[in-house]
Order: C-alpha cells, then sequence, then structure tokens
C-alpha cells in the first residue's frame, strides 16, 4: 500500500507507494551551498507524488539559517488505499569557502510532522476495523554538505545523519494479521544515514536540480519505509 511523508515550512518525509505500509519516506535534501553574508537560496523542487519549498539565508560570512516544508499527495489506488502527511525543518549552520568553488557547510537540524494512512482494502479479511493509522514524527540530527559552486553548474554531496522517533501513534490498521499501530511502536526509533547527490546547472541565479538520494536505516535495516528518492526542481541564488 502506500504512505506518506511531508514536509512543512517554506522539508521531509512520509510516503506510500504500493500496496502495504510504509512509515518514511526521506525527503529532499537542502543544500544551498552559501558563501558570503546576505546571499541566499531558494529551490521549489518534487516529482510526482511530492512537491517541496527549500530556503536558506546566510546571516554572517559563516553562518546560515534553512527551513523546509513540501507535501506529499499521490492520488489513492484504484481499491482507495492511500495517506498523506506533513513535515517541516529548521536548521542552524556553519559555512566557508575552502578554495575559490569549494564550498564546505553542515546544519544542525529540528523537523517535526504527522502522517495518515488509510487502507479501507483490509476491511473485508478484518471488518472490525477502519484500516487506518497515524503518528507524529520527529527527526533530529546534523546535514553536512560539500560542493564545487561555479557561474552556470554546481554539484554537491551530503548525508543526513539522523534520529527519526514516532509518537501519538493512533489507529487499527491490520496489515497480514500484524497490529500495524504496534508495529510502529515496538519500531518507534530509529537510527539513519541519508547520502545524496545534487546537480544544478543554469544561469548564475536561475539553476535546474536534479537529487538523487538514499536512506540506509542502521537501526532496523526491514523497518517500512522508502530507501530512495530522485526529485528534480528549480534553484534561485541571490
Amino acid at each position: 500500500m502506500k504512505n506518506y511523508r511531508l514536509l512543512i515550512i517554506i522539508f521531509a518525509t512520509l510516503g506510500i507507494a504500493s500496496c502495504s505500509p510504509k512509515f518514511y519516506t526521506p525527503n529532499s535534501h537542502n543544500v544551498p551551498l552559501l558563501s558570503e553574508k546576505g546571499e541566499a537560496s531558494l529551490t521549489l523542487t518534487g516529482n510526482g507524488n511530492q512537491l517541496e519549498f527549500q530556503g536558506a539565508y546566510a546571516i554572517t560570512n559563516h553562518i546560515a539559517i534553512k527551513a523546509d516544508g513540501g507535501i506529499f499527495s499521490p492520488s489513492d489506488i484504484n481499491n482507495g488505499n492511500g495517506g498523506s502527511g506533513k513535515f517541516g525543518e529548521l536548521g542552524v549552520g556553519y559555512f566557508t569557502p575552502i578554495h575559490e568553488n569549494w564550498i564546505f557547510e553542515t546544519y544542525g537540524i529540528v523537523g517535526y510532522g504527522g502522517f495518515e494512512n488509510h487502507m479501507p482494502s483490509t476491511q473485508e479479511n478484518y471488518p472490525s476495523t477502519k484500516g487506518n493509522i497515524s503518528a507524529k514524527l520527529l527527526r533530529v540530527g546534523i546535514q553536512p554538505n560539500f560542493g564545487f559552486k561555479s557561474k552556470y553548474f554546481s554539484a554537491a554531496v551530503s548525508s543526513r545523519i539522523v534520529n527519526l522517533s514516532y509518537n501519538n501513534i493512533k489507529g487499527d490498521l491490520i496489515y497480514r494479521d500484524i497490529s500495524q499501530t504496534q508495529y510502529l511502536k515496538n519500531n518507534s526509533s530509529h537510527f539513519l544515514v541519508e547520502p545524496a547527490l545534487t546537480l544544478r546547472g543554469g544561469t548564475e541565479s536561475f539553476k535546474l536540480q536534479l537529487q538523487y538520494g538514499y536512506s540506509f536505516n542502521l537501526t532496523n535495516k526491514s523497518f517500512k519505509q522508502d530507501v530512495m528518492f530522485l526529485t528534480a526542481g528549480i534553484n534561485v541564488n541571490f
């Protein structure tokens, strides 16, 4: 079945796709590659199931703030199974140009959101249930970025290193004779390492962006989550 994760703020995270429950989908990384005080970066990105907005601003020559938000709203499949979610994130970090076009930055990040998952198709086998599950999630960690930035092209590698936890878990969804609320309560905390590659090309201020990322769950490699994402969008730097 499906489930989603969304981001909300002006970053994030839950997804669903297919026929079994999924309780997490990694969102796009916010990789601004700032180099001086007063510089700002705005990004609009996503894919067929999600839309994300990212912003960052350098408040000094080495300190920056960032915020991310978005929405995941894929259509329900034919049997009515589907979901939705919300997630937002804020970050504060340090950046520094290393040599000419090379930039290093790292951010402390805190994100909060929620999701709901509905699977009416399960009611045929479990008529006493509504086939729903919902929860809130908290994600806390760091995100170092390292990249090359020129007038018409930039490329960066980043890694989000976070703890993901769930709370306020509700619902009565049963899938393959297993209570999904109890499953999520038993798997409510995870340590994730999420690398990504970001490519941008265009004019000095306006570039097209492509990002590919992966999520390694070091706590439970079989946890019901998506492990990769691919998004495309636009980036404005000024």
